[in-house]
């Protein structure tokens, strides 16, 4: 099932009663979290069991909504897996006392629940974001019991059923692990928010701003995909739910004004990936990370904004280019909203945002910002009557919150399995050696297979688990040969955003293909090619650590200038285009020097600037002449 089929299910006025308790359901969750982050959470086991319990009930019943009779067994199959994993998961709130005082001991029954608890969890996982973490779960599951016959790095001493069942269904690190926390918590108030802006309207409202600002320059509509969706895509802080959100906006607009469709998909795609990069709000991801290493949300951000900042220069420079190589024309002035009326009409849709940043600027929780971000956007609608959220609006926005945190919570809390295996056959420190050995000490070795690592354990996952599972497996690695704890993180972050965009699967390019009408493959080899800074900025975090803001002032000064020239010349080598298409050896040259000009070494700064001057002249001068 996919994400798109699964948001059909949550509509308000479902067809028949099953739609209708659904909707229901998926509003207790939404008033649970959202009284959970003004009065506090429950104890871990209340909060993230009851979290999980309404979570697998919700996909489960998604195939309920207008079946037909002939569809009895298919009805059955799903009613009993939706009973069973409720039940088995609703245990820890009905019992948490007596579970509670036993201190993790299995009864016979709690085995059996805990099997059960397992299946019907990958099942549910498997139907809302396929096989990738399924299978990934089970291959680590299998090395919990198979890990004695193993030769070498991968042996242990082995487990038992009833020690493998207890630690994941019943002890805090397994499936109800942090993981399920930062699902129950963070990511649920974040969707909820981002959902509660687009029924208001603000999404429209920032694709506007965006459309006036860029849309008298050529590519303007694709400019607007990248600022819109990156402001979209750090409230949402999943890639797909961006693209599906202002791809429907932005896809259409691009095509008519001259864009490929693949071109199209591949920009929204790379904008709606990006924006989780983007300070002061980022995605859910970004506070997962402050949560496991420990450091305050507004020392991330800090570190986050230069990387961003260059990101979208290349993206806003390839953008540019591929505008001006196809010939594409500007708007004409009547396709433009006015950026002063859409202010004056819709600027207090936005009001809540900087209320949000400000609250956890100012050292409050995510979830309590969140909910008096919710507050002003409900406070703030009622200026207007076209952004008036009526209670049917709240409601809708709950449902469409619900629905797209359904697959994070579910990838989340499988996760937890694949965590739960690794703390307790230590495989991670194993995981972290072996990189290490193969690497033979070698930074960047260690670097490069960190990456493809990370890209690899990311596919056809949302940010926020894929983060999750690579800052387990592979960080410590890096930490280990002396990498900066932030840097590290922020390494494995970028790996894990970038498998959105990343061939084979790549989920947000698939989610644009639908939109843009092109081929997905095609869609995901050219935004890989659009968002390729984003592929190598990470390993400057490690090798200039200026472009994380650490170093004076005037080191980081003279970073940032080098830094933007670099990546406009990166954009060159991107599009094969200056003042006219460059062939294949002034790409590489291009590619070649913004690399050598992004070093820390002063010498090998100045070799990359000369390289890169020599290269402009050179297509200055080989431009062809207009006659007169």
């Amino acid at each position: 099932m996919t994400v798109g089929s699964m948001l059909e299910g949550f509509r308000l006025g479902a067809p028949n009663l099953v739609g209708s308790i659904r909707n229901l359901v998926a509003i207790i969750l939404a008033l649970f979290s959202i009284y959970s982050a003004f009065f506090g959470v429950f104890s871990d086991m209340l909060q993230r069991g009851f979290h999980l319990a309404l979570v697998v009930l919700l996909i489960f019943s998604a195939s309920m909504v207008g079946w037909r009779q002939s569809d009895w067994k298919k009805l059955v199959l799903d009613s009993a897996l939706m009973c069973v994993g409720f039940g088995v998961l609703i245990y820890h709130v009905v019992f948490f006392d007596a579970v509670a005082s036993r201190w993790g001991e299995l009864t016979d029954l709690e085995l059996w629940l805990g099997i059960l608890c397992i299946i019907t969890l990958l099942e549910a996982t498997r139907r809302s974001i396929g096989w990738p973490i399924v299978i990934l779960a089970l291959v680590f599951l299998l090395y919990a019991f198979i890990g004695p016959m193993l030769p070498g790095l991968f042996f242990h001493r082995g487990y038992s059923l009833e020690r493998v069942v207890g630690h994941l269904y019943l002890g805090g690190g397994g499936i109800f692990g942090t993981p399920l926390g930062v699902s129950a918590t963070f990511v649920i108030m974040i969707v909820i928010f981002g959902a509660m802006l687009e029924r208001s309207g603000a999404g429209n409202v920032l694709m506007d701003i965006a459309t006036s600002a860029t849309g008298k320059s050529r590519g303007g509509p694709a400019k607007a995909a990248v600022v819109g969706s990156s402001l979209m895509g750090m409230i949402s802080g999943t890639a797909v739910a961006n693209v599906l959100t202002t791809g429907t906006i932005s896809i259409p607009l691009m095509k008519r004004n001259g864009y490929e469709p693949k071109v199209a998909g591949a920009i929204e795609a790379v904008a709606s990936t990006g924006g989780q990069l983007m300070p002061p709000v980022m995605g859910a991801a970004a506070f997962i990370m402050a949560d496991i290493i420990e450091r305050p949300y507004l020392e991330i951000a800090s570190a986050a904004i230069l990387p961003a900042v260059l990101f979208y220069v290349v993206l806003f420079s390839v953008v540019h280019l591929e505008a001006v190589k196809s010939n594409i024309s500007v708007l004409k002035a009547d396709e433009l909203p006015k950026f002063i009326p859409t202010i004056v009409y819709g600027g207090h849709m936005l009001l809540s945002l900087p209320v949000f940043a400000y609250m956890l600027i100012d050292g409050y929780s995510v979830m309590y910002s969140s909910f008096w971000a919710i507050i002003v956007t409900v406070l703030a609608s009622f200026a207007r009557k076209a952004s008036r959220l009526t209670l049917a609006k709240i409601f809708d926005s709950f449902i469409a919150g619900v629905s797209s945190a359904l697959p994070v919570a579910a990838a989340c809390a499988t996760a937890g399995i694949i965590i739960g295996v690794i703390t307790l056959t230590g495989l991670g420190l194993k995981f972290s050696s072996l990189i290490i050995a193969v690497s033979g000490d070698n930074l960047f070795l260690a670097l490069f297979l960190t990456m493809v690592a990370s890209l690899i354990l990311g596919m056809g996952l949302p940010t926020a688990a894929a983060y999750i599972l690579v800052a387990t497996l592979v960080a410590p690695a890096l930490v280990s040969l002396g990498v900066d704890l932030l840097a590290a993180h922020l390494f494995v972050f970028y790996g894990a955003m970038l498998s959105s965009i990343t061939p084979p699967v790549a989920m947000a390019a698939y989610a644009a293909a639908g939109l843009a009408g092109a081929n997905p493959f095609k869609i995901a080899l050219c935004s890989a090619q659009f968002g390729i800074c984003a592929f190598i900025m990470p390993f400057f975090f490690v090798l200039n650590p200026a472009l994380i803001g650490i170093g004076s002032a005037v080191t980081i000064g003279i970073f940032v200038v080098k830094a933007v020239i670099a990546c406009v010349c990166l954009a060159f080598a991107i599009q094969g285009w200056v003042f006219s298409s460059l062939n294949l050896i002034s790409r590489a040259g291009f590619f070649t020097g913004a690399l050598l000009m992004m070093m820390p070494q002063l010498k090998i700064s100045m070799i990359g600037a000369a390289l890169l001057v020599a290269l402009c002249l050179l297509a200055f001068l080989s431009r062809p002449k207009i006659e007169e």
